[in-house]
């Protein structure tokens, strides 16, 4: 775990949601939040993985859980009534649950397109506009919403259906930035390049083996890297930075690609 410029009150009496909480980078997040006094709630669809990551996180704070399919509107309205009734307010949405797989676009199934885009897309929006309506419209101090997303500023060849639903929540962002500024929500994205977690599994070991390669700092990013950054625009220093994507890639977006040209 890396060293924090923050203190450690700093997120003190405040309650975070953070969506795909039980591994990778939103353990991470999970984490961070909790060494800086937050109560957190980590949810997903996997409840034996929500329960292995409460164990680990117990010994930094207050944690709950709650499983759930985020492309379920109704399941989404049923977390944000948990959360009301076990923590009484929230203060700060970090929208991490999403899933992708590499593929050229041209194999992409109408199941495979639907899948990413019903996870990495409408359910960051049924998340969002739910907690919302919840809880930051009503409390005076509003609240403020982290999107993760993905290195997209070029396009994603080989994963254009990601590519699609990030860039999607990317707009949705600068959007709701805009609308939602009176309530006193602030809303700002965060664009991992390749980051070292659980979610690197996902893809052939022959891949991420020479990915490191084709960043300008020659490295993997961590995800407490990403960790930092998010708990920073999470909490009042980033009080006058709202509708911005900030990219996390060790200078990826500006040069080299992963994907070959045929």
């Amino acid at each position: 775990m890396t060293k924090t410029m923050f203190h450690s009150d700093l997120l003190q009496g405040q309650v975070a949601l953070v969506t795909g909480g039980g591994s990778g980078i939103g353990l991470a997040i999970s984490r961070e939040f909790l060494l800086h006094g937050a109560t957190v709630v980590i949810a997903s669809r996997n409840a034996e993985r929500l329960e292995n990551a409460k164990k680990t996180l117990e010994e930094y704070g207050i944690v709950y859980t709650y499983a759930l399919d985020i492309r379920k509107p109704e399941s989404v309205e049923a977390l944000a009534t948990f959360i009301q009734e076990t923590c009484g307010r929230l203060d700060h949405l970090v929208n991490n649950a999403g899933g992708q797989f590499p593929a050229a676009a041209a194999d992409i199934s109408p199941n495979g397109w639907l899948a990413v885009i019903n996870t990495n897309l409408n359910g960051t929006w049924f998340v969002t506009q739910s907690i919302a309506r919840h809880f930051f419209f009503k409390q005076e101090a509003g609240g403020t919403i982290t999107n993760i997303i993905v290195n997209h500023y070029r396009g994603f060849p080989g994963m254009a259906h990601t590519g699609a639903a990030r860039a999607g929540i990317d707009n949705l962002t600068k959007s709701l930035a805009i609308e939602w500024v009176s309530k006193n929500i602030r809303v700002n994205a965060v664009a991992p390049g390749i980051i070292n977690s659980t979610g690197l599994e996902n893809y052939p070991p022959e891949m991420v083996a020479q990915v490191a390669g084709t960043i300008p700092m020659k490295r993997l990013g961590t995800v407490d890297e990403v960790a930092q950054l998010v708990l920073f625009l999470s909490s009042s220093y980033a009080g006058y930075i709202t509708g911005e994507t900030v990219y996390i890639d060790g200078g990826s977006r500006l040069w080299g690609s992963m994907w070959q040209m045929e």
